[in-house]
């Protein structure tokens, strides 16, 4: 969430920030309950202040007879004002925490403006596109090959849901541990959470309460299966101070992941790119407030360089502020080339969030020159998006045959197949 003090000395300027967003944020509510929360606080501070000083006047024993009866009516009448002030001020910080909760971080300076992904800004490219005639979809070639089993996916689920046989699920196991012992090797530290998830770790990364229906929870818990390895990780350390000696803490993580895709309908129905339930391992890192923009780019060319290992051609795209994520201030996506579809396709996003999952989620750091525990930075990106880059790996790869050639790196998590071949 925002500085509350930041937004009440720089309003202005955190209003035409949000603007960019094109999302009607407005920070003058939340003002006007922050002022009214504060004078409520003040008065049930008030009102408290002075039923202790009847307290401590009775304790002394020394009260005058004719003020007794004065006194005690007014320590009752005090008793009544003090438990209304107190309901008024518990609505107020109710009404204070959920529009804070409800206002997305502010763009920083060098995203660009634009409404949505039309606007976004290529920054590189890497790779050559394959020349490949008549290019085959990654469904078409998994079919043939037995990678996929869209039809027993939805037997045993629904749509969206898909069955990986035989050379697909050890392609898929490949990638995980690949990816895994790529960015260990790069010293990130593995974590394997839960994939279940209380209420305040998706509270804490931005998930909810905003996107409350975009996501599985159990009918008899109040728990979610997560969305992304980003909400577990990051609450690692939820209401804990780190020492600031002991940052930067990078950490990676595999989980399976969850997610309704509300509002995707139509979209990617075919196919293995927009799925209910996908693998991917995430990146994760925590550090100090001035390090955090040289981490997001190191973040993210730690991403792109799995992709250059798989050879995959790839690109980086800036998104504009309209196309930003809920939490993020800054955000890469790393998109993936998918001849069929005859173009770059989403396989990561980088993003930075400053202090915004920070404050949610109470992370912060003890300065090595001592004072105060300070709010600390988070990032977290895809490194990479299973599914997707299995699917990528299928199209760009695809033999006149119908074969498919894999990887060099995953050969030897593959014990030796180098490709896939279609049954004759």
């Amino acid at each position: 969430m925002l500085d509350l003090k930041l937004v009440r000395e720089k309003a202005e300027e955190v209003e035409k920030a949000l603007a960019r967003r094109n999302g009607g944020f407005s920070v003058k509510e939340l003002l006007e309950v922050d002022a009214e929360f504060r004078k409520a606080q003040g008065e049930w501070e008030r009102l408290r202040q002075r039923a202790n000083e009847i307290s401590e006047l009775f304790k002394t024993g020394k009260v005058p007879k004719e003020q007794v009866e004065a006194l005690r009516l007014e320590t009752k009448d005090l008793k009544r004002q003090t438990e209304e002030s107190e309901r008024l001020k518990e609505e107020l910080e109710e009404r204070l925490t959920a529009l804070r909760m409800s206002i997305p971080n502010v763009p920083e300076p060098s995203v660009p403006d634009g409404a949505d992904e039309t606007a976004n800004v290529e920054v590189s490219r890497w790779g050559d596109i394959p020349g490949i005639e008549n290019p085959r979809h990654h469904f078409e070639l998994g079919a043939d090959l037995n990678v996929f089993d869209f039809a027993r996916g939805v037997k045993l689920a629904e749509s969206r849901f898909t069955v990986l046989m035989e050379m697909g699920a050890k392609i898929e196991r490949a990638l995980m541990n690949f990816m895994l012992d790529f960015h260990t090797e790069k010293g990130y530290r593995e974590v394997f959470p839960p994939i279940l998830v209380n209420r305040q770790c998706m509270i804490g990364t931005g998930q909810l309460p905003k996107f409350e229906g975009d996501f599985y929870k159990c009918a008899d818990d109040d728990l979610y299966l997560v969305p992304t390895a980003e909400v577990p990780v990051t609450s690692l350390y939820r209401d804990e101070v780190l020492e600031e000696e002991a940052l930067p803490v990078y950490h990676c993580a595999y989980t399976p992941n969850f997610r309704r895709e509300a509002g995707s309908a139509g979209k990617d129905t075919r196919g293995y790119i927009r799925q209910h339930q996908f693998n991917k391992v995430e990146l994760v890192k925590f550090c100090l407030p001035e390090r955090s923009k040289e981490e997001h780019e190191s973040l993210t060319r730690q991403a792109e360089l799995v992709l250059e290992a798989l050879e995959l051609p790839y690109r980086r795209v800036l998104l504009c502020a309209g196309d930003l994520g809920f939490s993020a201030q800054k955000c890469y996506d790393l998109e993936v080339w998918f001849p069929a579809q005859d173009k770059y396709r989403e396989i990561s996003s980088c993003s930075n969030f400053g202090d915004f999952q920070a404050r949610r989620a109470n992370l912060r750091y003890r300065p090595a020159g001592g004072g105060k525990p300070r709010y600390l930075h988070t990032l977290n990106g895809s490194g990479l998006a299973i599914g997707r880059t299995l699917a990528a790996i299928l199209e760009n790869n695809q033999q006149p045959d119908g074969s498919v050639k894999l990887p060099k790196v995953l050969w030897p998590y593959l014990k030796g197949i180098t490709e896939l071949t279609p049954a004759r």
